[in-house]
């Protein structure tokens, strides 16, 4: 369970590292669509793990790979972004994040269901009573 501090410094993690991903980056990643999805911080500040979302990409460990080898540059970026905010500068653990992908499948899946439609009411009500 995140306290107050951690879950504020997640949303400036989110907010400026979005930025980065969008402008300082771009280019280097191929102009691919790179969303935060969510960041959780550990206790002590330390650690920030990042949950990525990509669109127009056809390779997507390809590129969270190049993200994981582009680490050490992104934490500088973002570190002189929060010079003045951040006493500790998190180390970034980059994942993938496919929740959106999953919920599509199910949806799929959900979709090809052939439920059969409810009973009357009148009918139900009908049984009840004979029983």
């Amino acid at each position: 369970m995140e306290n107050k501090r951690q879950k504020q410094v997640s949303r400036q993690i989110q907010k400026d590292l979005g930025e980065i991903f969008q402008k300082d980056f771009k280019l280097a990643f191929d102009n691919a669509f790179i969303t935060i999805t969510d960041v959780k911080v550990s206790p002590d500040l330390a650690i920030a793990r990042v949950y990525l979302s990509f669109l127009m990409v056809d390779d997507k460990e390809a590129l969270l790979e190049k993200i994981r080898e582009q680490t050490k540059k992104i934490r500088g970026i973002f570190g002189h972004r929060v010079r003045n905010q951040f006493r500790i500068v998190p180390h970034f653990q980059f994942y993938l994040d496919d929740s959106a992908e999953y919920a599509q499948r199910m949806n799929e899946l959900f979709d090809k269901l052939d439920i059969p439609p409810a009973p009357d009411a009148d009918d139900e009500e009908d049984d009840t009573y004979t029983r």
